[in-house]
Formats: structure tokens, sequence, C-alpha cells
């Protein structure tokens, strides 16, 4: 059978109890609710000392008042109800013994005149007492039979208003007792005081007497009491937190201010200065801040002006002295060629000229790179470099220097190539700065040059074992023109300003360049680089401090030339297949050319 033909305004059914069904409720859905303002309080905590104060001051002024409100209505309610039983004892024997006496010397002999006589005496002990209402409660004790009058009560009492054993010693023994009873139903109970004796009634039966004190007026005495302690405990607490709050913003607010003007002229706007108001302690502080900040602003203002003198002058004579340079170096490269004419002093002083000239020329090269970095013009070229190929080229251009000292370059590197985002020119003039520096200091030891890589850096660590440096000497080894060596007696070298611009091309890259070195054991030079601009460098893959630096390391691997198995001077490549290992990534070697230029030249 076949279903009709839809028209479309059809009534559906729906599926009520899938859309009613309620979610289940889960506690950790109220963590980002309640962590936010957890973690605003702590803030506060944390950076307000007007905060920590005012709160501090609250907490142990509260602990403060709820002692002493709690031992005052402690002593409060313990000296009132002493006084009210006081009171109730000396008012209740006092009746107890009249009705007593009365009733037991009475001569009646039926029971309308026994019923008589008990109604009028007992009417005498209702009512209010002294300070609290009172009813009687009169009851036989169990076993007396033959009664002329029952049980009575006066009020809205009942004879179970009696705490058993009250009525029990009462019925066993003479005297007046007194015990504590609740009055009332379980919603209002009022607290009450019962006070009994046995009496005899005609003809002789015993029976318990009790006169019962309704205590709610010291119940509500009490209260009011401690309504009176609460609410003035809480006025009193305002005014110490407004106290509190006005004593600490009048000492903390000056320290604020200048920790915000210490921080304005910290970050470079040296115009801010403290309001002074005032001849108080804080207004001498804002004096004495006000001034040092002035000298500090002309110190540092004459230091910007002879700073920038000093870059313009480095600047101007470097420009000035690149044009006469190169003539006299192009002069010089003639005359040394044609050396082998002259006769041999003639020849020497040629070479002299030539190599002098030459270091000339490193030096205005630096002082050109140097005046770039200061007038911030220095920019980074990026792209994706394998640092084992830096490495080959640095110790391919060094190792006639490190022949001419006796040392021999050995490399450690992954075999699959250590690959980052960096400027390969600048990274290889850091490197190559490391280098010459550990051959030049390595006294004639081997250089370990050692790279790793982890997952957000990649490090290039070199090594010497030479004479090594003090920890003081650490810390101005990247300073410019600083040297080791006051002396300047090496015989080599460029013009002191390698390290700082390799630690100026280190920031470019947002690196560190760091070093370790300890006298007559050696010294380690590590640089970090992120991998590229959108890692940060957590930490670096290369230990600074060497594990054994005492000890030269043996060659590592297949990554190290063993010695006497390779040449003295020099730099063995690795065995491993690196060319087939980096065929099959992204490697790109800045000294080999690319597939363009392949393309071009064919």
């Amino acid at each position: 059978m076949s279903s009709p033909a839809s028209t479309g305004k059809e009534l559906i059914p729906l599926d009520v109890s899938a859309q009613t069904r309620s979610k289940r409720f889960s506690p950790a859905k109220l963590q980002p609710w309640l962590r936010r303002p957890l973690l605003a309080l702590r803030q506060r905590w944390q950076r307000h000392l007007i905060y920590r104060t005012v709160i501090s001051t609250l907490l142990f002024t509260t602990l403060a008042l709820l002692a002493a409100g709690a031992f005052l209505s402690n002593q409060i309610a313990s000296t009132l109800y002493e006084e009210r039983v006081n009171q109730i004892s000396k008012e209740s024997e006092r009746g107890l013994t009249q009705a007593r006496s009365i009733l037991e010397s009475a001569s009646t002999t039926d029971r309308a005149s026994t019923q008589a006589l008990v109604n009028s005496t007992l009417a005498s002990l209702e009512g209010d007492g002294a300070t609290v209402v009172r009813d009687f409660v009169l009851m036989p004790i169990a076993g007396d039979q033959s009664l002329y009058v029952g049980p009575m009560a006066s009020g809205s009492l009942t004879t179970r208003v009696i705490p058993a054993d009250l009525a029990e010693r009462i019925g066993g023994e003479q005297g007046i007792y007194w015990r504590s009873v609740e009055l009332g139903n379980d919603d209002q109970a009022q607290p009450g005081l019962v006070v009994g004796t046995k009496v005899l009634i005609p003809p002789g039966r015993e029976y318990g007497l009790y006169l019962v004190y309704d205590l709610s007026s010291v119940q509500s005495t009490l209260e009011f009491i401690n309504r009176a302690l609460a609410f003035t405990g809480l006025i009193l607490l305002a005014v110490v937190g407004f106290v509190a709050w006005s004593v600490a913003r009048t000492v903390v607010r000056p320290v604020a201010d200048a920790a915000y003007v210490s921080e304005r002229i910290a970050s470079g706007d040296l115009d801010r200065r403290m309001k002074v108001a005032g001849k108080d302690e804080v207004a001498r502080l804002g004096t004495a801040f006000n001034h040092m900040a002035h000298s500090l602003q002309e110190q540092i203002t004459q230091l910007n002006n002879l700073s920038a003198m000093q870059q313009r002058f480095v600047s101007d004579v470097s420009h000035e002295l690149r044009t006469p340079l190169t003539t006299v170096r192009m002069a010089a490269e003639v005359i040394h060629d044609a050396r082998e004419d002259f006769d041999p002093l003639t020849a020497r002083s040629a070479e002299l000229m030539y190599n002098q000239i030459e270091r000339f020329q490193h030096l205005l090269n630096d002082l050109l790179e140097v005046s770039r970095f200061d007038a911030g013009v220095a920019v980074l070229d990026r792209e994706s470099t394998d640092l084992n190929a830096i490495a080959r080229k640095v110790i391919e251009t060094a190792t006639p220097v490190a022949d001419e000292y006796g040392s021999i370059i050995r490399l450690n590197a992954p075999s699959e190539g250590c690959v980052a985002e960096v400027d390969p020119r600048r990274v290889e003039r850091i490197i190559r700065n490391l280098v010459l520096n550990a051959v030049e200091h390595g006294e004639s030891n081997p250089i370990d040059i050692t790279i790793a890589a982890n997952q957000g850096a990649v490090a290039v660590s070199v090594r010497d074992y030479g004479i090594g440096m003090s920890q003081d000497a650490c810390q101005h080894v990247f300073d410019r023109f600083w040297r080791a060596d006051p002396a300047r007696a090496r015989t080599t070298g460029g013009s002191g300003l390698g390290l700082s611009i390799s630690m100026e091309d280190t920031r470019l890259h947002e690196g560190r360049l760091e070093a370790w070195g300890k006298p007559k054991v050696g010294s380690v030079f590590r640089l970090t680089l992120p991998k590229s601009e959108d890692h940060e460098i957590d930490s670096s893959p290369l230990p600074l401090e060497p594990a054994v630096p005492e000890n030269i390391l043996p060659p590592v691997g297949d990554s190290f030339p063993l010695t006497g198995e390779v040449p003295k001077i020099g730099y063995t490549p690795l065995i491993l297949g690196l060319d087939d290992a980096l065929a099959d990534d992204d490697v790109t070697d800045p000294g080999a050319p690319s597939s363009e230029t392949k393309k071009e030249e064919n």
C-alpha cells in the first residue's frame, strides 16, 4: 500500500524526549568560572601593595574582633545567667518554704476544703517573680492513692515539663532541687528553670511542688547584646579598613608614582618627573628622585651625543678612507706581484706593506659594518641553510691560518644535516670569527667544531684547548676593541671587532652567543639560533661548559679525523653519505649554484 503524497502542511510529530533531555552537570565546567576570579584576586594581591595592606589589616582585625566578641559574649552570658539563678534560688526557696508550711499545717478533712486550700496557696506562687515569669506544677508522687487533689499546673504548662530524674529525686529526698529545662515545643524552645520540693497535702499525701521559671527574657537580652556586639564590630571593621586604606594610600601612592616614573624613564621617556607637594618625607623623596632623574638625563644625553658623534666620525672616516685605501691597495698589489724583481730587502718590505694594507682593509670593513649596526640599517636575508655546509666552507677558509699555527680543525656534525632559516652570510661570518679566534689562541692544539639541533634551535660550538680565559674575560670578550692580551702581543688577527660583530649578527637573528673559558684549559664559544622566525629558543642543543674541560677530547665517530691518519692541518669531510643524505631533504648549500643558475649555464 502506497502512502499519500505530502502536501507540506502535515503535522510531523517531534521527538520531545530528545529535545528536552537535560545535559549532565559536570563540576569541571565550573573551573573556568572559579579560576578567573581567583586569578584576578591573585594578580591584585601580587601587584598592589595597598590591596595587600588593607586585606591583611581587615583579616587580622576581624580575627581580633571575633576573639574579643566571643570572650565578651561568654562573660556576659555567664554573669547574667548566674545572677538570674541566684535570684530564682532565693525567690523559689522562699515561696516553696511558705507553701509547704501552709499545706503541711492545714487541718482540712474533706476534698473540697483541701482543694480550696491548695488553690489559694498555689495562686500566690503564680505570676511574676522578681524579674522572671514563673508558673507552678503540682503532681502527686507515684504510689500515693486516695488523693483529695489531683495534678495541677498554671499557664500552659503540663506535668510533662518536669524531668523524670528531678521528679524521682524530689520523691525520694527532702530538700529543694533545681534543673535547667527547655520550655515550649521543638520549634520555639525557650530556656527555663524548674525548682521543686516535696510537700504533704491532707490527708497526708506526698506531692511534688515545682516552680517553673521562663528564662526567655534572659535569652532575649543575650541575643540583643550579641547583635549589638556584631553591629559594633562591623562598624569598627569598616572604620579600620578605611583608616588602613587611607594610611596605605598616603604611604604607598608616592612609591607607586615613583615606580611608574622609573618605568617610564627606563623605557626612554627621560622627561618624566614625580609630582612634589609639601615638605614632608614624601616630598623630599620626590625632590631627590627628580634631581636624580635630571642628572641621569643629562648624562645620558651627553653620552648619546658623544656616541652619535663617535659613530658619525667612525662612519665618515671609514668612508673617506675607502677610496684612497683602494688605490693604495691596488698599487701595493702591483708592487707585491713584482717583488721577485727586487732585492731581498725591498721584496720583504713589499710583502710587509701588502700584508699590512690587507689588514688595514679588514679593519676598515669591520668599522663600516659596525657603523651599519649603529645606524640600525643592518637587516637579515633569511633562507633555508645547512649549517654543515657553512662550517665546511669556514674550515676551508681557515685552514691556511690553522696551518700556520699548527692546529687541526675537527668537525662533529649530524650526518643528516642541520637546516635553519638564517642569513648564511652573517652566520658564516660568525663561525669564521669564532674559528679564527680559536686558532689564534689554541696554541697548536686541535679546534673542535660541533653542530647540533633540537626541536626549535640549532647550535654551533667552537672549542679550543689553548690559553683559555677567565670568567671576567668571558663577560667582556664580545666588547668592541677588547683584548684578553693588553700588550697586544699576538701576531695575527683582525681589528678587535670580530667577536662584537658576531654578537651583533647573533642579535639580528634573536639568538645567543655565549663564551666559557678556563685559564690554561681552553675556551668554548657557543652560537644558538632559532630554526626560523616562528621558533623561540627554549634551550640550546649543546652544552656551553664541556663535561671534561681539562682533557682534549678524542675524535668522536667518523666526524673527527684521527691523529696520525689525517693531515695535521685541515679538515676531513664526513665519511657518511653526506651527499646522499642531503639529497633527500631541502637543504640549501649557500655556496652551491641554484638549479636556475645551472639551467642558465646549460
